[in-house]
Formats: structure tokens, C-alpha cells, sequence
């Protein structure tokens, strides 16, 4: 038993280090590929992903996704208390439909150190690396994590990639109206398609493309949007 303690010590400590040296890897690399990708390409959905820098990301496409997912982005520390205590009690009153209160961060988190699903335990390890990333990295950062790892389509990973497949042009040419399209598939890539035009995309973008307007002129939004490396 004795033994048993020691070696499981051992092991711990080993992971612990391992994934704060993968978190500093990430600080400066990009991820090589996610759990989400591997289960996309072993579920034979394919697997098409296109790594950009941040200055080769269209400004319109990281307007988007703040609108569409994030508007607080560049003010919060990681957690919009807000938008979760609604999403629970949302929850709460329909179980059935279960609604989300994650903001970029959080998704990063998920999509670059973790897996898929809705357990306490992934949900704690979520906080923690939501966390670490708002903690050591830049917003700047964590937007681009976001916009090179997001799934946008079934298959289809980062925003160079949707840009190729849907648009036949590199991330840095999208338009503003085609960056809120992609952004609109982003609640569920694989159910709402941008090619073809599903239903709910091509109204879902309009409402993205007002909120891209509404937030345009904010002081912290432009500075993230004209940060460059």
C-alpha cells in the first residue's frame, strides 16, 4: 500500500508538471492538434485545420466572434458571471435544452486543453486552465487560440480553413457579412452549415452582423481588433 501512495505521488506530480509546460508550449506554440480534433477525424468527420497568425485573421472575422459569442471578451477575467447565472437558471427551468454561459476563454480552454462534454470533472479542470490561460496569456492571445481551434463546420477547424472551404479565400480577405456567417455556425457547427446556407445561419448572421455594429466603436474591441504582433 505504501507503494502504492508513492508511485501514485509520482504520477500526479508528473502530470502536473507536464501540463503546465504544455500550457507554456501553448503560450508561444500552436496547439499540434486537440482531443476535439482527433474524435472529428477517428468519428469520420475529417479533419481540416489551417494554422494563421493573428495579423492574418481578417479584422471582421475577430469582430464576429466577440459579437457572437463574447462581447465582454476584452474586459473580463476569463468568467461572464452573468451570462452563467442566467444560462443556470435557464437550465434549470428547461433541463431539456441546455444553454451555455461560456465565454472565449472558457472555450479555449476547453478546445485546446480539454475534451467534449458536460461533467464536473471537465468542467472543474475547465476553470482551472480558464484560469492559467487569462492569467499568462494575452487576450490577443487567447483570440487567436480561439479562431485557429474553434470547429466551424463538420471537419472543419479554425477560420482559415472555413474561409478556404466556404469563401475559396484565406482568412485575412473575409468580408464582414462572411465572417458573421461563420461565426453564426459556431453554437453548432455541425447542425447549422454555412455551404450550404442552413436556415438558422443565414438568420442567426444577421442578428451577428447588428452586434458587430453595435459593438464596432468600443475603445477595448478596436484595440484588441488592431493589436498586432
Amino acid at each position: 500500500m505504501k507503494h502504492f501512495w508513492k508511485r501514485l505521488k509520482r504520477t500526479v506530480l508528473v502530470l502536473v508538471i507536464a501540463q503546465f509546460v504544455y500550457i507554456l508550449y501553448i503560450w508561444v506554440f500552436p496547439p499540434p492538434i486537440t482531443v476535439t480534433q482527433i474524435g472529428s477525424l477517428l468519428g469520420g468527420h475529417g479533419l481540416s485545420k489551417d494554422w494563421v497568425s493573428y495579423d492574418a485573421i481578417s479584422p471582421n472575422a475577430k469582430l464576429a466572434v466577440m459579437a457572437a459569442e463574447d462581447q465582454l471578451f476584452p474586459d473580463h477575467s476569463g468568467f461572464d458571471w452573468k451570462s452563467i447565472e442566467k444560462a443556470l437558471a435557464y437550465n434549470k427551468k428547461k433541463p431539456g435544452r441546455i444553454r451555455g454561459g461560456s465565454t472565449i476563454s472558457q472555450q479555449v480552454a476547453k478546445n485546446v486543453f480539454l475534451w467534449q462534454g458536460r461533467s464536473w470533472v471537465r468542467k472543474g479542470l475547465e476553470v482551472y486552465f480558464t484560469f492559467m490561460i487569462e492569467t499568462l496569456y494575452s487576450k490577443q492571445r487567447i483570440l487567436e487560440l480561439y479562431l485557429n481551434v474553434a470547429e466551424m463546420g463538420e471537419g472543419v477547424f479554425g477560420i482559415e480553413a472555413a474561409a478556404k472551404r466556404y469563401y475559396g479565400k484565406p482568412a485575412s480577405a473575409l468580408t464582414r457579412q462572411q465572417a458573421a456567417q461563420i461565426a453564426a455556425c459556431l453554437r453548432n457547427p455541425k447542425l447549422y452549415t454555412v455551404k450550404p446556407l442552413s436556415k438558422f445561419v443565414s438568420r442567426h448572421s444577421g442578428w451577428v452582423l447588428r452586434q458587430m455594429s453595435n459593438i464596432d466603436g468600443d475603445p477595448d474591441i478596436q484595440r484588441l481588433i488592431a493589436a498586432s504582433k
